[in-house]
């Protein structure tokens, strides 16, 4: 599904982000990356959806080499590749459907697909019933359940969640990850960039560690080691 081939990006001689990156993804796995502020996490996953390109080395995403691809190529990257962030990036004047629904529209879906689709994910992050409101009237875990719903409107390949628990409680966060377990039992490959000690530890899932733009250590089933 995914694979990464002596990946390298730097900013400036001092400030070398990521230092001869390799690493392989198959379809269908959960897996949590992590390490602490500037390990190169939030840069890897900048790659990944397009937003910066790699000094050196191979990304391929399916059968697709995203090593180098053109700003037009952008948007169809994203519709293979689910994002949730930290901060749920909904718009404040459109309600959870209409945010939902927005992603669809800008990509010239018909009414009656964007109706279908948007009921069929609203159902199963669990917000039938919260629609129609507004993000600053549903919780912080209702917000991120929206955001959830938005990124799953495509049915990607791949979802990606960068800090997707940053800003909630201990309960909120929980079910979040649940939501994410449910998704990746559907066939769903889910990336989770985390610092939550507690999260990755109960999952029991592979575990990718990095520190200093490397990765030093990579378990089938394992724990948060920093």
């Amino acid at each position: 599904m995914i694979k990464i081939k002596n990946v390298s990006r730097t900013y400036s001689k001092k400030n070398k982000v990521l230092d001869d990156v390799s690493l392989d993804i198959k379809a269908g796995e959960f897996v949590s990356i992590v390490g602490q502020s500037g390990a190169g996490k939030t840069t890897l996953v900048r790659i990944l959806i397009g937003e910066e390109e790699a000094d050196k080395g191979q990304v391929v995403i399916g059968d697709w080499d995203i090593s180098r691809i053109s700003k037009s190529d952008v948007p169809h990257l994203r519709r293979q590749i689910g994002v949730i962030f930290q901060d749920f990036k909904l718009l404040s004047k459109k309600t959870l459907e209409e945010n939902v629904a927005f992603a669809l529209q800008v990509c010239g879906a018909t009414p009656r697909k964007i109706n279908k689709v948007v009921k069929n994910v609203l159902k199963i992050v669990g917000l039938e019933d919260k629609a129609r409101r507004y993000p600053d009237e549903v919780s912080g875990g209702e917000k991120q359940r929206a955001a959830i719903a938005r990124a799953l409107v495509h049915q990607p390949r791949i979802l990606l969640a960068d800090e997707p628990t940053g800003n909630l409680d201990a309960i909120n966060a929980g079910e979040i990850i649940d939501l994410l377990l449910r998704i990746n039992n559907f066939g769903t490959t889910v990336i989770l960039v985390t610092h939550n000690k507690e999260i990755v530890n109960r999952l029991s899932k592979r575990v990718i560690t990095m520190d200093k733009g490397r990765i030093v250590n990579d378990q089938a089933k394992g724990k948060y080691l920093l």
